[in-house]
C-alpha cells in the first residue's frame, strides 16, 4: 500500500497549482523566500505572514500548525491560530497554538489562498523479504516490556525456553540492555554465528508498518550496510516482522559523545573535542563520496571506542519510510531541531551533504559549551526558533574557546544564503588548522 498527499490550489495566484508528497516531508507556507509552497510577496498576499504555518507530512498522514501568523490559518473555515494584535512574530513563538490532523478533502486557507488536501492510497503488491531476515515480534515485545519493568534483560526468557535461559533473537543472544526509548530498546548481544558482540536495536513503530513500508525500510537501510570505514559504526544485519524492525551495529564500549561530555562536567576542552571531530569528519567525507547523507547527526550517535564512530548512518530516512518518526517532530522533545539547520525545517527532504556539516558543527559547539547554537527557551516553539533566530557566535557562550576555532565553527553554522562549508574535507582542514595541526 502506497500513499500520496497532494495540496491542490483551489483559489489563489501561484505558478505551481499542485504540490505532491509521496514520502516524509515538512514544509513552511508563507511569503519568505525559503518557504515551499511560497506565496508571492505582493499586495494580493499582504495578509499572509512571512512564515505562516507548518505542514508535517508522512503519507497518508498530514498535520498543520499555525506559527502565530498575523491573520490566522483556517481549516474548513475554522481558525486554528493567530497572534494577538500588537504582538511580534517573535513574541507569538511563546504562545501554544494547537496542531490539527488533516483528512482527505479538508481545505486550508491562508490569506485569500485556499488549498485542498487529497490523500490517495494505492495497493501495490510487494514480495515478502527472505524469511532469514525475520525476527520474532513477540520476543522483541517481551524483551522491551521486561527491560522497562525490571531494567535487566540478562535472564529474559522466550516462551519454550528453560527458566533463566538467555533470550535469543535472530541468532543473537541478549547479554544486557544498553538503553530504551519510546519506540524501542537497544541491547548488547552476541552474534551466535561469529561470536562478536553487537548492539542490537529493536524498533517498534507506533503503528504496524505495511509491506511497502517494510520494503523501503530494508532498501533504504540496506544502502548504508555497504559503508565500511574506521569512523563509521558498521551496520551488520537488519530485518523486520509484523510491526517491528531490528538491526545490529558495531558495539562501541565507550558510550556516546554526550555521555563523555557529562562525565567531563558538561564540557569538553578543545584539545580533546576537536580531534574526535576530525576523525568523525573523515568518516563523513567517505560516506558523502558514496552518495549517502546522514541527516540526523547528534551527540548520541557519535560513539566512542578505540576511535570515534558515527552511528545510525543514513537511517533517518529509512525510519521515516517505515513510520518510526510518525508526526511527532513538531510536538515531541526527541524530535526538536537542536542540531539541524533551518534548511531542513523549511524543507525536510533537503538532504544535501551540507546539512551534515552544519550538524557536525552544532554538535561540536555543544560539546565545547554544553549549550545549543540557538537558545531554545521553555515555552517557545523550537521550530520557530530555528526559523527566526540565527546561531549565537560561539565566543559569546564561552570566551575561553580560541578565536580561530570559534571562527571556523561560526562559519560552519552559517545558513544564509547557504551553509558555510560545502565539503567535509574543507571543514576538517579548517578545524585542524585552527587547532594547529
Amino acid at each position: 500500500m502506497t500513499a500520496t498527499v497532494t495540496l491542490t490550489l483551489l483559489r489563489g495566484q501561484l505558478d505551481t497549482p499542485v504540490f505532491e508528497f509521496s514520502e516524509r516531508a515538512t514544509c513552511v507556507l508563507g511569503r519568505a523566500d525559503d518557504c515551499s509552497p511560497r506565496l508571492p510577496d505582493d499586495t494580493y498576499h499582504r495578509t499572509v505572514s512571512r512564515h505562516h504555518c507548518l505542514l508535517d507530512i508522512n503519507p497518508p498522514e498530514i498535520r498543520i500548525r499555525d506559527f502565530g501568523s498575523r491573520n490566522g490559518t483556517y481549516v474548513n473555515g475554522l481558525k486554528i491560530g493567530q497572534r494577538e494584535d500588537g504582538q511580534t512574530a517573535q513574541e507569538s513563538a511563546t504562545l501554544p497554538f494547537p496542531e490539527r490532523d488533516l483528512e482527505d478533502g479538508d481545505e486550508i486557507r491562508i490569506g485569500s489562498t485556499v488549498f485542498r488536501i487529497d490523500i490517495r492510497l494505492e495497493s501495490r503488491a510487494v514480495a515478502p523479504p527472505a524469511p532469514t531476515r525475520d525476527v520474532l515480534a513477540a520476543v522483541a515485545r517481551r524483551l522491551l516490556a521486561r527491560s522497562r519493568s525490571t531494567g535487566n534483560t540478562d535472564k529474559a526468557a522466550d516462551e519454550g525456553s528453560a527458566p533463566g535461559a538467555p533470550a535469543s533473537i535472530a541468532d543473537h543472544s541478549i547479554i544486557r540492555e544498553l538503553g530504551h526509548g519510546g519506540m524501542g530498546a537497544v541491547f548488547l548481544a552476541r552474534d551466535q554465528r561469529t561470536g562478536r558482540e553487537v548492539a542490537l536495536k529493536i524498533m517498534l513503530p507506533k503503528a504496524a508498518a505495511n509491506e511497502y513500508a517494510r520494503k523501503h525500510f530494508l532498501l533504504e537501510a540496506g544502502l548504508t550496510a555497504r559503508l565500511r570505514h574506521p569512523n563509521i559504526a558498521a551496520l551488520y544485519d537488519l530485518g523486520h516482522t509484523d510491526g517491528g524492525f531490528f538491526f545490529t551495529v558495531e558495539y562501541c564500549p565507550g558510550g556516546d559523545l554526550d555521555q563523555l561530555r557529562r562525565r567531563r562536567g558538561g564540557k569538553l576542552p578543545p584539545d580533546e573535542a576537536v580531534p574526535l571531530f576530525l576523525q568523525v569528519l573523515e568518516g563523513l567525507e567517505y560516506a558523502h563520496t558514496q552518495g549517502i547523507v546522514h541527516r540526523d547527526i547528534t551527540p548520541h550517535n557519535i560513539l566512542l571506542g578505540n576511535v570515534p564512530k558515527l552511528a545510525d548512518f543514513g537511517l533517518a530516512k529509512a525510519f521515516d519510510q517505515a513510520g518510526f518518526s510518525g508526526l511527532t517532530r513538531t510536538g515531541d522533545t526527541a524530535g526538536k531541531p537542536y542540531f539541524i539547520p533551518r534548511q531542513q525545517v523549511v524543507n525536510f527532504k533537503y538532504a544535501k551533504p551540507t546539512v551534515d556539516l552544519w550538524s557536525v558543527a552544532a554538535t561540536l559547539y555543544h560539546a565545547l559549551t554544553g549549550r545549543y547554537p540557538r537558545d531554545f527557551t521553555s515555552g517557545t516553539d523550537a521550530w520557530q526558533t530555528v526559523l527566526q533566530s540565527p546561531p549565537i557566535p560561539l565566543r559569546r557562550r564561552m570566551r575561553s574557546v580560541p578565536a580561530a576555532l570559534a571562527d571556523v565553527i561560526d562559519h560552519a553554522l552559517q545558513e544564509r544564503p547557504d551553509i558555510g562549508f560545502q565539503t567535509a574535507y574543507e571543514l576538517r582542514q579548517e578545524l585542524a588548522a585552527a587547532l594547529g595541526r
